[in-house]
């Protein structure tokens, strides 16, 4: 990691009453976060993971992290929500990038604090990955390979489309009925709209809404969607976790919270565009100017330049 003194729009940690408890948590871990890294040195792809009690399998992950792909510099960032094992101590022994909450808030919350992390650190593009095994690190370069020749703006891994390896036979049903009724609702063909292994531009996350604490898949490609950027699905293969047991409960909880995400999603950002159906998302043009990366192969770029986002 590189030591050098941090540029003068290094993020701050925001000052004021939190509104709740989630923003609470949110000001401490920032806090602590640039506390342990005053002088935070991210590649243009950061690696996010959001990690609950996975001492058994986070290891294993990061250790097959890559290190670069296509030549930009690959920046693991793990988040680790809470718990009473020892993930946040596998993590630190590797030297990987770690923000520790204080208590467990939720996979989305996780999530949402390690994306505001890597946007506000000056990450191009961010990949999000499972602690449990069930990714495999070295196929991150199909997921970026899209963001990076300007094809799309957002990349969802498929087991529909690649290899799955587990077998359960109500779960594969379900990831194919939401992939179905996403589709629907966004007006983008998608196959696997609950997979937690994608990719994404920096700018896409400025511009959507994340409340949701679980399930935070869905909320995210929706609000994408229907802000009109262009996402597209890539095949993966999918292995059952590493060890351990799944802490998304039952097929029928997760189906029906995951319903719940789905439609209220859709309501709400339907509500704010003020509109009863929205274009396909062919037809969309891009909601932001495009940012001008440097060449491939530079290292992170801490200042914007005007007018971009």
């Amino acid at each position: 990691m590189n030591d050098a003194t941090p540029p003068a729009d290094s993020p701050r940690v925001p000052r004021g009453k939190p509104r709740n408890p989630a923003e609470l948590v949110r000001s401490l871990a920032r806090k602590d976060f640039f506390e342990q890294y005053p002088a935070v040195d991210f590649g243009p792809v950061v690696a996010l993971i959001a990690a609950y009690e996975e001492e058994a399998n986070i290891g294993e992950v990061l250790d097959k992290m890559p290190s670069d792909v296509d030549g930009l510099r690959v920046t693991p960032l793990v988040v680790v929500d809470g718990g009473e094992d020892g993930t946040e101590v596998e993590v630190r022994r590797r030297g990987v990038y770690c923000c520790a909450l204080p208590i467990n808030m939720g996979h989305g919350v996780a999530l949402k604090i390690g994306y505001e992390l890597a946007v506000d650190s000056g990450a191009w593009y961010i990949v999000t990955l499972d602690a449990d095994g069930q990714n495999d690190p070295q196929e991150m370069k199909a997921l970026l390979e899209p963001l990076i020749s300007g094809e799309a703006d957002f990349v969802i891994g498929s087991r529909t489309l690649g290899v799955d390896h587990t077998t359960d036979r109500m779960r594969k049903a379900g990831v194919r009925f939401f992939g179905l009724v996403i589709s629907k609702l966004i007006h983008n063909r998608l196959t696997d709209t609950s997979n937690g292994y994608r990719a994404l531009k920096s700018q896409v996350l400025r511009d959507v809404t994340l409340e949701q604490t679980q399930y935070q898949t869905a909320e995210l490609i929706i609000s994408a969607g229907m802000h009109g950027w262009r996402i597209v699905d890539r095949p993966i293969t999918w292995y059952p976790r590493a060890s351990g047991i799944t802490k998304k409960g039952t097929n029928l909880l997760f189906g029906v919270n995951y319903a719940r995400v789905v439609l209220g999603t859709w309501r709400r950002e339907r509500r704010r565009q003020g509109t009863r159906s929205i274009a396909p998302v062919n037809r969309v043009s891009h909601p932001r100017p495009e940012r001008q990366f440097p060449p491939r192969g530079h290292g992170l770029r801490r200042r914007r330049p005007e007018g971009t986002v």
